[in-house]
């Protein structure tokens, strides 16, 4: 590909070192691939304007805001989105895990049709249907009991009151680079500034045993809430001996172990816990089990659970007018048992951790690296070409950004921060394409990429 990226002097730049340019620097490379995204989708610049005027910023969920301004999707079939600029993309962001039943399932479509014909909506009671999808996580994932909230921050904000009232403690030590929903961020190691219970936090470092003991040992702990894989700090995989090694620090100091399966639920048949071996007192769960749905959910020990239980005195009320939505028990439990089954789930897996074996192969030697677990993965530019990464990481952002601009040139929609999510149905030969798309852009910018071995 000699794709014109800069000009200089009045001469075109292209990709490769042609006769008598110099290769371009890291800005201009991204100022000309900006360039070229604002020629591709100018109607979603007309469309983002027009949201500016009745959305702070155009738009209502931070994450999927990108700039110069957000690409506006009109349409989702199977593994691929179509946006208003005409462009069909291989979709690698799947909603950021939620559809890994892909945009158009007939599974899915024949249970949301069920629920409006034979069901309806919202019936303001009870019914058989939450009790149904309750028998299948508990089932699935382990659980005693489970309570369903309208999303995962919902559920982890509510397994938080579980511990606080259970134990009579309120301070929650959680990990940097953390992210349990958009009240409880815990990047670079700081508490956000729109957190809930900002002087409850105690934050210790990921994969750093000695640094989560200590803070489990400090007065007045109710729980440690973790993620075995974090999301937004890079989809970057906690060893075993440090989950394992909460997990008992945790029972010795009697602190609740709560274990945020809201991402991770997909990444084997009993969640991230299973792989680890892990048995948590309190588990989240959230996105992909909603079947494409809002959903959430947090379960685990009775003895814990029953603190919501209406039936007993002194209970604590957990409201929630979509808690037992219809429609999302019905979806959901036709997503868990009839197409995201355990075999499937396997399946998926596998084909992920050998898309993340293929990645690294051919990014080793230069400042691009890869992390994850099976259908959950993260690239990563790092200045010194890190290859293991343990933790949240400074990164190259003008490398990070090209990366998400260039790949979008070659039709594959992934996370602007570089997260990847892989979905049921996804051809193997799309696979292959977007390997070969990330090795064509390493080749592309060898300049840029390449590791300086003289630091």
């Amino acid at each position: 590909m000699n794709r014109v990226l800069y000009k200089i002097q009045g001469e075109s730049m292209a990709t490769g070192a042609a006769a008598g340019n110099r290769p371009p620097t890291a800005r201009e490379a991204l100022d000309a691939a900006i360039a070229r995204f604002q020629q591709r989708n100018a109607l979603s610049l007309e469309l983002h304007r027009k949201a500016t005027k009745t959305l702070p910023g155009g738009n209502t969920r931070t994450q999927v805001h990108t700039t110069p301004f957000p690409v506006y999707m009109s349409s989702g079939t199977g593994y691929q989105v179509t946006s208003e600029d005409g462009h069909t993309y291989t979709d690698l962001v799947a909603e950021v895990t939620v559809s890994v039943y892909g945009h158009s399932n007939p599974v899915i479509r024949d249970a949301i049709t069920t629920a409006f014909d034979n069901v309806g909506l919202n019936l303001g009671a009870t019914t058989v249907y939450e009790t149904t999808l309750a028998e299948a996580l508990c089932s699935r994932y382990d659980l005693e009991q489970v309570r369903f909230t309208n999303s995962g921050t919902e559920a982890n904000l509510h397994a938080l009151v579980a511990a606080r009232a259970y134990t009579g403690k309120r301070k929650i030590v959680v990990l940097g680079g953390g992210y349990h929903g958009g009240l409880l961020i815990f990047r670079g190691g700081e508490v956000a500034v729109n957190n809930v219970d900002q002087a409850d936090w105690i934050v210790a470092r990921f994969n750093d045993l000695d640094s989560v003991r200590g803070a489990i040992q400090q007065e007045g702990v109710a729980a440690v809430l973790v993620e075995g894989l974090q999301g937004v700090g890079g989809a970057v995989p906690a060893s075993v001996e440090f989950m394992r090694g909460i997990e008992a620090s945790a029972r010795d100091a009697k602190v609740l172990f709560i274990l945020d399966e809201v991402m991770t639920s997909r990444l084997a048949p009993g969640g991230l816990a299973s792989i680890y071996g892990l048995k948590p007192d309190i588990m989240t769960l959230g996105k992909a089990l909603g079947g494409g749905l809002a959903f959430g959910a947090f379960g685990g020990r009775a003895d814990i659970l029953s603190i919501f239980d209406p039936r007993l005195d002194r209970s604590l009320p957990h409201h929630g007018t979509f808690n037992n939505n219809t429609l999302a028990m019905i979806v959901g439990h036709a997503g868990l048992t009839r197409i995201f089954t355990p075999e499937v789930c396997k399946q998926l897996n596998a084909t992920g951790d050998i898309l993340i074996r293929r990645l690294a192969a051919i990014s080793t030697g230069t400042k691009m690296s890869f992390t994850g677990i099976g259908s959950i993965i993260g690239s990563h530019f790092t200045q010194a070409g890190l290859q293991t990464i343990e933790r949240e990481t400074p990164e190259v952002t003008e490398l990070k950004d090209l990366f998400w601009y260039e790949m979008m040139e070659e039709g594959f929609w992934v996370l602007r921060d570089g997260r990847i999510a892989l979905m049921i149905g996804t051809p193997q030969d799309e696979l292959e394409k977007f390997v070969r798309a990330v090795e064509a852009f390493l080749q592309r910018y060898g300049h840029l990429v390449q590791v300086d071995q003289s630091r």
